[in-house]
């Protein structure tokens, strides 16, 4: 853990380097910008600030020079949507309350123009919810959210989808209870998620003959911490599939694992009463041994075996 914090450091280190120039070079650049065209306007981290304390000043203060209310900028993705790319990553090595609160405000902010709002809403739609995105991050999205729904700049046919996507993001919430579901076996037999007893459950919501779900799957048993935890029953997989086609489901059982429990959701609740965010499959939740959620809507391997091992440290 603490190299990775090192690692995490030492690149805002460099960023904030990079963004302090002197006052000449800093006029040159100014006049050159009036002429040419738009860059973005950066800012400079104090350099009293302690290192641990710079992704928190970067999240609070990314977006203090910038003009909201300049459309220009929405036709500069190199410029605007480069920036946007790089905060949210910065947004990883703040505390949580922290990072929501700074993309709260830089969503408000962008209410200066309601293209530069458009414009900026496409960008968290984009990154922060699309299920292609590598920054998908629902916890960063409801704050975006709620304050679309709270504009006057949105009208309220405009303000149906961003309610729709809200409901479904405060599900299976991170530190919240999952909700529960029962499943089905292949010989008919019944059992409920809640009853399974372990210390961490990965639920892998899956569909036959899907190639991104059998990459996923040949990756939990790859991995040696996962497949060791497995053998032991300290983990267990359930995995389960959403859908209708129960015959094609039957025929591809054999691929599941033994060692997991292979079921489908008979009823359909999950799809039908939406229990879970099935927008992209394969789809990984990872609980504790309360069902708490821990990770949600996940589809990295590295990133199960992070958490766990973090889980593990603070244990100790």
């Amino acid at each position: 853990m603490k190299t990775l914090k090192i690692v995490a450091l030492a690149a805002l280190v460099l960023l904030t380097a990079c963004g302090q120039k002197s006052k000449k070079d800093s006029s040159t650049e100014q006049k050159k910008q009036s002429v040419e065209e738009l860059s973005f306007p950066s800012i400079s981290v104090p350099e009293m600030l302690p290192v641990e304390d710079r992704a928190k000043y970067l999240a609070e203060h990314f977006w203090d020079r910038f003009d909201f209310s300049d459309t220009t900028y929405c036709n500069k993705p190199d410029i605007t949507e480069q920036a946007y790319a790089n905060y949210i990553d910065i947004l990883r090595y703040v505390d949580p309350s922290v990072a929501r609160a700074a993309i709260a405000d830089m969503t408000h902010r962008a209410e200066a123009d309601s293209i530069v709002f458009d414009y900026f809403n496409s960008l968290n739609d984009k990154y922060l919810y699309d299920p292609n995105s590598p920054f998908r991050n629902d916890e960063l999205l409801i704050p975006t959210l709620e304050v679309m729904l709270a504009s006057p700049l949105l009208n309220e046919a405009e303000k149906i989808r961003p309610q729709e996507l809200l409901n479904m993001a405060m599900k299976n919430r991170i530190g919240e209870r999952a909700n529960d579901f029962i499943y089905t076996l292949h010989d008919g037999r019944t059992g409920r998620m809640y009853a399974i007893e372990a210390e961490y459950l990965l639920i892998f919501i899956n569909n036959p003959d899907c190639p991104a779900c059998k990459e996923i799957r040949e990756q939990i048993c790859a991995s040696p911490m996962l497949s060791e935890m497995i053998e032991r029953g300290v983990m267990k997989v359930l995995a389960i599939y959403p859908d209708e086609d129960i015959t094609a489901w039957l025929n591809y059982r054999h691929n599941i694992p033994t060692s997991w429990i292979n079921s489908y959701d008979k009823k359909l609740r999950m799809r039908d009463e939406e229990l879970y965010d099935l927008k992209a499959i394969p789809s990984l939740y990872l609980l504790d041994s309360e069902k708490r959620v821990m990770l949600k809507d996940c589809n990295i391997v590295p990133q199960i075996e992070e958490a766990i091992f973090y889980a593990e440290q603070g244990k100790e």
